[in-house]
């Protein structure tokens, strides 16, 4: 079965910034994570904790991932709709154009 530590793994090299640094670098900062598609993680010496920023397109990727894995069945067909493919077992499929009505 698939693992959300397993897809998070393959990201867990992040940018790690003080919060000074972010804030006279705001702009660098979020032009980077979002050119990148990465997160940047604030650290805050003398604050409660330290927080991330990243990408809307990035956020939406993880909230899509984690809707997909939510369930035990989804999460399996998933991973084995991905060994299929590994293995040389998909085929292309055309889209449907909903505009055309199906």
């Amino acid at each position: 079965m698939l693992k959300l530590n397993n897809l998070l793994y393959r990201f867990s090299i992040m940018k790690v910034v003080t919060y000074s640094h972010a804030r006279n670098a705001l702009k660098s900062v979020l032009d980077e994570v979002v050119r990148d598609a990465d997160v940047a993680i604030i650290s805050r010496r003398d604050a409660g904790g330290d927080a991330v920023v990243m990408s809307l397109d990035y956020y939406n990727s993880l909230v899509e991932t984690l809707h997909l894995l939510s369930t035990p069945a989804n999460a399996e067909a998933l991973a084995r709709a991905i060994r299929q493919d590994q293995a040389g077992q998909s085929q292309p499929r055309a889209l449907i154009d909903i505009d055309d009505g199906g």
